[in-house]
């Protein structure tokens, strides 16, 4: 990607916390271009790594998100922004999803694999992040899962896993099953280790997804196991979604990418959560 570069603010004599000199609105129009290419690369942008990317104020930068939001061509976050379409509290579809951070997602499943030992039961919920774990799993041997997702049961399908699926209501955005039923059959089990996906966390709030049903089932998964893993890529963080799932002190450890805010990850170690970061 071309990258968009003006004297310094230091070299000007400027503070970098202060507003930039006026600019040639062509390059402020190729500047935001680069902002929203990099938004669809990454799925997330933050201000203070724009900043440095752009060597211009975070004030010009913000300014720049906030005419983006206007325009509809992205979602202003909290020290940062999300694409348009990604708002936490959007239930995408499982293949919009697949789209996204899939290398992050990849590595997450991989570092999530490898804590996962013989004769253990995990639960798996529905999610891409999850889904791709169960990829990881394939070829464990003496392993059952348990699982709400019909995608995630046939991913595992003509392998050695046991593999156990609750029954329920079949949401369709998602391949998951929810409701009564599905959390009745949880309640009935026990499991060592949960991966759990997330459409929002908030380390202050919690773990959030746009659909009350799921958000039940989620936490009902959380009760019966004896560890709760928060598997989400990085773009998760800083976000609210419409049903609280658990707060942050239900969780044990959280695998995630490099990207995480720095704020949220001195947040998470200072409430005793451990972070693998992949």
């Amino acid at each position: 990607m071309k990258r968009y570069k003006k004297q310094s603010q230091r070299e000007c004599g400027f503070d970098h916390g202060a507003a930039d000199l006026p600019s040639d609105p062509v390059l402020n129009e190729e500047r935001r271009r680069a902002i929203l290419e990099t938004l669809q690369h990454h799925g997330r942008v933050l201000v203070r790594e724009l900043g440095r990317q752009f060597d211009i104020s975070q004030v010009t930068i913000r300014k720049d998100l906030e005419i983006l939001h206007s325009q509809g061509l992205l979602h202003r976050t909290h020290g940062g922004a999300l694409p348009a379409r990604q708002s936490a509290l959007e239930d995408l579809t499982l293949r919009e999803k697949e789209k996204l951070h899939h290398k992050e997602k990849l590595h997450i499943a991989t570092a999530a694999a490898r804590m996962v030992q013989q004769r253990q039961v995990v639960i798996l919920d529905s999610g891409t992040t999850t889904t791709a774990v169960a990829r990881a799993l394939r070829n464990s041997q003496q392993l059952t899962i348990i699982t709400n997702a019909v995608n995630i049961a046939a991913e595992l399908a003509g392998t050695a896993v046991e593999v156990i699926l609750t029954g329920g209501t079949l949401r369709k955005n998602s391949f998951s099953l929810v409701g009564p039923i599905a959390e009745e059959t949880l309640r009935r089990l026990s499991a060592d280790t949960l991966f759990l996906g997330v459409d929002g966390f908030d380390v202050q709030y919690g773990l959030s997804t746009p659909n009350l049903l799921e958000a039940k089932v989620n936490r009902v998964m959380v009760e019966v196991a004896k560890r709760t893993v928060v598997v989400c890529d990085s773009s998760k963080f800083g976000r609210r979604s419409l049903s609280l799932i658990v707060p942050p002190t239900a969780l044990h450890e959280v695998i995630t990418d490099r990207g995480i805010p720095k704020s949220d990850l001195r947040a998470l170690k200072k409430a005793g959560i451990e972070v693998t970061l992949v």
